[in-house]
């Protein structure tokens, strides 16, 4: 069976009810998330197996986190137990004129902690066919990236193929240049995946949401990528701001071995919730690739399953093949 390991951080995401603002009532709702944990839980209900490691404290929250992962499907065999505490972030939902917001909690989170020799990778990915990361992980602190570099260069050295998620978050990085921590990562990719803000903030290489607006300069863009990483392929996602809950949502997959390139159909959709949408992309592509299909039908499939993960709260997709499939014909 095939078997797909991710790495990341677990964590507690807070959000107020409905449309509030943060603290505005007295609730606010809970579940767990975090990149890497969403496309494993995405894959395992594609039928994937998917194992995710981690590090979480030994405290009833680590608890409750491993739990939610394996009601998915998800194996947590992997996952460490140690630190303080688990990460927060609070997301608060955008309405008309007003943005969603994200505030992160996560300095001194057991992750941001971690020990790399902690993870003996050889043991984790004996037999794995993917190995996923992106990157936030190596924003979090000097251990997870080194934990991160480790965990490429033994997927590497076993023949296993790497996907990694450029994956930018503004906040993560205070100011920091992420391109000497994360170009070295990217050159160890075989699939690199990312939209137009991530290439110009992580990589140095102009681009904006016109990059991917016709074909020729979307093109260009990916194989540039290709080229300068040495990747056997590029994936690039396009959000489109339609309207205050109204999204434009397609990508482009270009094959750098073949020199083919696919441009998936728009899906105009009603944001439910964008958290996860890109992880959700990131999990389909995995499982058609993985699976055998070539890139123009699997960059749609991964469109598709990312649209249908914008239409459903929190952070975790649990779209099925014949749901995403259902999509594709309509």
């Amino acid at each position: 069976m095939t078997r797909v390991v991710t790495f990341g951080e677990l964590l507690l995401r807070l959000s107020p009810p409905g449309e509030e603002t943060l603290f505005e009532s007295s609730d606010l709702v809970t579940c767990f998330g975090g990149a890497e944990a969403n496309v494993a839980v995405a894959l395992s209900h594609f039928g994937v197996r998917c194992d995710y490691v981690t590090c979480v404290p030994d405290n009833p929250i680590g608890d409750a986190g491993v739990a939610a992962l394996e009601v998915e499907g998800v194996g947590t065999e992997w996952i460490a137990r140690g630190g303080e505490r688990l990460g927060i972030y609070f997301v608060e939902p955008g309405a008309d004129l007003r943005a969603m917001r994200v505030v992160y909690d996560r300095a001194g989170s057991a992750l941001a902690r971690i020990e790399p020799r902690s993870i003996d990778w050889p043991r984790v990915l004996a037999g794995a066919d993917w190995f996923h990361a992106s990157g936030i992980t190596p924003a979090l602190g000097d251990g997870p990236a080194a934990a991160l570099a480790g965990a490429i260069a033994c997927a590497r050295a076993q023949g296993i193929q790497v996907s990694f998620d450029l994956n930018y978050r503004e906040a993560l990085w205070r100011d920091r240049d992420p391109r000497p921590l994360v170009e070295p990562l990217a050159r160890q990719a075989t699939v690199l995946i990312a939209n137009p803000t991530a290439v110009r903030a992580m990589l140095g290489i102009e681009a904006d949401d016109t990059s991917l607006a016709t074909p020729e300069p979307a093109r260009e863009l990916a194989k540039r990528l290709a080229e300068r990483c040495g990747v056997k392929r590029v994936a690039l996602t396009r959000r489109e701001i339609l309207g205050p809950r109204r999204h434009g949502w397609s990508a482009v997959l270009y094959d750098a071995e073949t020199g083919s390139f696919a441009q998936s159909r728009r899906h105009c959709v009603d944001v439910v919730d964008r958290v996860g949408g890109g992880d959700s992309f990131a999990a389909a592509l995995i499982a058609r690739l993985v699976g055998g299909d070539a890139p123009a039908p699997a960059l749609e499939f991964a469109v598709a399953a990312s649209a249908l993960k914008l239409t459903v709260p929190g952070d975790f997709s649990r779209a099925s093949v014949r749901e995403v499939e259902e999509l594709l014909r309509t």
